[in-house]
This record gives C-alpha cells, structure tokens and sequence, in this order.
C-alpha cells in the first residue's frame, strides 16, 4: 500500500496533514497513535470509506479513488465504528459477504464453515448477530474481512473485547496469511501486541507521521512504548495526587 500526501479536514480541525507512508507487500505493519491522532481517518481514507481532500492512496498499483471496485476487491476491512447487518444470523452474514465479492455459492458456503468454525463461532452460526457479545461480533466482522481471500487485511483493534483464546487462533491465521504473502495493517493501543506481532510499525500524531520503519528500526534502544512516549508526549512524571495515596 502507497499513501501520498493524505490530507482530510473536518471544519477547522485537520485530522490528517499531508500523511506519506509506505506499507510493503507481506508486512505485519502496526499503526500507533494517541487518541484523535489520525489513525481512524488514515485508514478510512486508504481503503475507499472516507474521500480525502487531497493525495492518493494505492494498493497494488491500483487507485482506490480512481478504481474503487477493482480496490475494494483487493481489501479485507475490519473498520473501527461500522455497522453490520446485525439482524442476519453470522453464517447468513458471511455468506452475504461472500457473494458481494461475486464468490460462487458452493465456495461461500465452505468458506463460511471455516471461517464460523476458526472464529468459535459454530454454535453461534444461526443466532442472530445483534444478539453477539461484543467480543463475538468482532469475530463475526473479521471471518467477513477474510472470506473473500483479499490481498491486504486492514484491522483497526482486531483484538478489543476478544478472548485470549480467540485472540491466539486469530494471531495464528494472522501469522500464516502474511507468511503466504499477504498483507496485515493493524491499528492498535496496545504496543505489546504491536511489539509482539509486528515487523513494521508506523507512529502518527496530530495527523502527521512522526516514525515509521521496521519495528527495531522505529524503537531503537528502547522499548516500543517509551519511544512512542518520547515521541508524541504528554507523559506526567507523577505519583498522582496526596489524596489519592493510602498512607
């Protein structure tokens, strides 16, 4: 993925300010920032949900502004904030996924099953979605990322409200995607899961990117927090306030 000179703009507010970033084919590439530091908006406006008002955004060679269709084929969107048709069942809901991306019925449906079954959704494959658990519809909305195969996966907090144990399956099938030459964006809070899994990290604040780089690369002698920390800012060197203490 190729971004170049992403600018959006809400009112007065700039969110994003002239972003470049270059994500390589077959990374694990973490996006880290602050809250309100842009990340949200990067990642709507690189994967055709948020038009920018300047730059462009390519994956694959290819224009997600000028090719929309031909892009959004390209992509597996996990997207922080947006709907699902949560009266469909999660298999009714994969399947419906599925064939949006013009998947033959019978492909659909063993994909569906696998996906269901990876997820530790099987048992919840006939219940409605609006009934899920937070952490279950996180799930439901990753196998529908996933179903059509796409070349690059965009997460934004895959993991929020998750189970460990989930949490480890979905690492494992994270980890063999990018092992066959997939792609793997992730948005995230959490710098050990981003350290832990990552090869790439980006650090963006205030719209701008601040680092960006292999994970080593990015935090040299330190550990990915406190560079991120030095970085943006903002830490309070405090053991908070006398009342709070409890002798």
């Amino acid at each position: 993925m190729q971004l170049d000179g992403l600018v959006k703009r809400f009112g007065e507010k700039t969110a994003v300010a002239g972003l470049d970033l270059t994500v390589p084919a077959g990374s694990f590439y973490g996006l880290v920032g602050p809250n309100g530091a842009g990340k949200t908006t990067t990642l709507s406006m690189a994967t055709g949900l948020l038009r920018p008002d300047a730059g462009t955004a390519q994956i694959h060679g290819v224009d997600v502004w000028a090719h929309p269709v031909e892009a959004k084929k390209l992509i597996g969107n996990l997207a922080d904030g947006v709907r699902l048709f949560d009266r469909l069942t999660g298999e009714q809901l994969v399947t419906y996924t599925g064939m949006m991306f013009g998947l033959p019925r019978d492909e659909v449906a063993a994909r569906t099953g696998d996906l269901l079954r990876i997820m530790d959704l099987g048992e919840a494959a006939g219940t409605p979605v609006v009934d899920y658990s937070a952490g279950m519809t996180k799930k439901v909305a990753l196998a529908c990322a996933l179903v059509h195969a796409p070349r690059l996966l965009v997460l934004d907090e895959p993991f929020e409200s998750v189970d460990p144990v989930s949490a480890a399956n979905i690492e494992d099938i994270l980890r063999g995607y990018t092992a066959s030459g997939g792609t793997v964006i992730v948005s995230s809070h959490s710098m050990d899961l981003v350290q832990r899994m990552c090869d790439h990290v980006a650090i963006i604040a205030q719209g701008r990117l601040l680092a960006s780089g292999t994970v080593d690369e990015v935090r040299g002698t330190q550990t990915l927090q406190d560079r991120f920390v030095d970085l943006v800012g903002g830490r309070h060197h405090s053991e908070g306030p006398q009342w709070l203490r409890q002798s």
